[in-house]
């Protein structure tokens, strides 16, 4: 069988029950081969591979097993920016069937890009990862992810479909809405990022409406870092189980991985599609199975934009102990924060998720906040905009009281001192897709 076809029958893989159980031999056997014609399609079709490895003194052939992998060099989000719009890929845009990309907000996009059969196994993918969820044909799934360049919405929504659900393309925004076709349409499954199926549920209890005697069984959350603690609150208001989804557009999208409802204890990474590393991100050295470090995914079954070895920036660890579920694919634990988006606070390392963890649940607050930074000389600050919950004293006293106690908390769980703004209900921004967490007003005040 020829390397194309190679690819092209992956998806034979794809939705077939038995691929999540496969035997770890024979999976690791499946991903070496698949990890050869990969090596070779993005060497032969890609320049930046080319120059790449001709500089870590590789080729494909180079590989005589999956351990060889660490020979190979990582691919990073600026070599997609550096080969704007379609240098990155492994054939001509005339044969791509759809391109995604980023906001750009911080310079060029990057630009991702599918072949007919790479949305045909994305769409197999996210069935599977939707079925892992808990899904089942005949679901009504409300899709509230953003449609459009965002992968999220699309991807999604033809899993769904995949699976044979019937699909309300919601998108994000207009939630009081959202919140009268869930109850009306007997939703089954919401999808969302974690922040903004907060707000839906925050706007159904103003209005009245108790989704938690609704049809609504699982809540499929991703597309941002989110805390255990978050979790337990979507779960209390909503009256689902609340899974977690893990993907990057650089990958492919969402469905990389998923939890299981059964377990709820780690993502599951389709290792068929997916090679997995963690690595150290300061040394770049391999890290011992178990322990926590960088992810680095290398895709084994991409027609149009291979990655090889790319550096996702996100801190987690591998755990490949058996799940209660019998799915045999490796677990990728909670996401909790990305090594570019931790904040160095006067000396102390401080992750979102982290604040998010000590606020979400404590006593008078709502689980909505802003983190914003400024400095203080040459000192860096951080402010913690937190907001009272519903029927909190809001009288300046008792405020100030209540930023006391949260300050307190922060410095004894976390190790950073910083400042509380406590605001009045509904002060803090709310989400209509990815959560703003952090606001910095750092450059904007230097």
């Amino acid at each position: 069988m020829n390397r194309q076809s190679a690819l092209r029958n992956a998806e034979v893989f794809m939705f077939d029950p038995a691929a999540e159980r496969m035997p770890r031999e024979a999976l690791a056997g499946l991903q070496f081969q698949r990890l050869k014609n990969t090596l070779e399609h993005a060497y032969a079709n890609v320049p930046h591979y080319q120059r790449a490895f001709a500089a870590a003194g590789v080729k494909p052939e180079s590989l005589s097993s999956l351990a060889d992998i660490v020979r190979f060099p990582f691919t990073l989000k600026t070599d997609l920016r550096d080969n704007y719009p379609f240098g990155m890929f492994a054939l001509p845009r005339q044969q791509l069937t759809r391109l995604h990309a980023s906001s750009g907000t911080t310079g060029r996009p990057t630009v991702v890009g599918y072949t007919s059969g790479d949305l045909d196994r994305w769409a197999n993918l996210m069935a599977r990862s939707l079925g892992c969820a808990g899904a089942v044909p005949g679901d009504v799934v409300h899709n509230a992810y953003g449609y459009g360049l965002f992968t999220g919405g699309l991807g999604a929504h033809y899993g769904a479909e995949r699976l044979g659900c019937t699909v309300v393309p919601m998108s994000g925004g207009g939630t009081e809405r959202q919140v009268s076709l869930l109850n009306d349409f007997g939703a089954n499954v919401l999808c969302a990022t974690p922040s903004y199926a907060l707000n839906i549920a925050e706007v159904a209890e103003s209005a009245g409406v108790d989704l938690r005697r609704s049809p609504l069984r699982y809540g499929v959350f991703g597309a941002e870092p989110w805390s255990e603690a978050l979790r337990q609150d979507l779960e209390a208001r909503l009256g689902i189980k609340a899974v977690d989804i893990y993907g990057l557009s650089e990958i492919m999208g969402p469905g990389v991985a998923c939890e299981c409802h059964v377990a709820q204890s780690g993502l599951h990474g389709w290792e068929d599609h997916f090679l997995f590393e963690i690595i150290d991100p300061e040394t770049l050295a391999p890290k011992r199975f178990g322990e926590a470090g960088e992810l680095v995914i290398t895709t084994l079954t991409k027609e149009a934009l291979p990655m090889i070895r790319y550096r996702t920036r996100d801190i987690t660890r591998l755990d490949d102990t058996p799940c209660r579920c019998g799915r045999t694919h490796l677990r990728i634990m909670r996401v909790t924060g990305r090594d570019d988006d931790m904040l160095i606070i006067r000396g102390v390392n401080v992750y979102p998720s982290q604040v998010e963890a000590v606020l979400v649940g404590f006593p008078g607050l709502s689980p909505h906040y802003q983190i914003v930074l400024t400095r203080a000389g040459a000192l860096d600050a951080m402010t913690v905009e937190v907001e009272l919950a519903p029927g909190a004293p809001d009288d300046e006293q008792s405020r100030a009281r209540k930023g006391t106690e949260v300050r307190h908390h922060i410095k004894s769980l976390i190790g950073v001192t910083c400042d509380i703004d406590v605001k009045r209900q509904g002060e803090v921004p709310r989400s209509q897709g990815k959560a703003v967490r952090v606001k910095d007003e750092r450059k904007a005040r230097s």
